[in-house]
C-alpha cells in the first residue's frame, strides 16, 4: 500500500490542535516529533506536526492529500 505525507501547520492557538485531531480522526497516524518556531514575518509562534496514512489507491502528485 501507498503511504502518504502531509505537514500540518498553524498558529500555535487550539486551531492546530482540531487540526491534528481532525486528521487523525481520519485515519493519519503521528510521525515524528512536533516543532514550534517563531513566525516573525507574522510576530506569532506557530506549531508543525507530520502525519502520514496509507491509502489503497496508487499516489499521484495532483491528489487532494487532506482528502484522502
Amino acid at each position: 500500500m501507498p503511504k502518504i505525507y502531509r505537514l500540518l501547520t498553524e498558529d500555535d492557538t487550539s486551531a492546530f490542535c482540531h487540526k491534528v485531531s481532525d486528521a487523525l480522526s481520519k485515519g493519519w497516524e503521528l510521525y515524528g516529533t512536533p516543532t514550534y518556531a517563531f513566525d516573525q514575518a507574522n510576530g506569532v509562534m506557530r506549531c508543525g506536526q507530520a502525519v502520514t496514512k496509507e491509502i489503497s489507491t496508487a499516489y499521484t502528485p495532483d491528489m487532494k492529500l487532506g482528502q484522502q
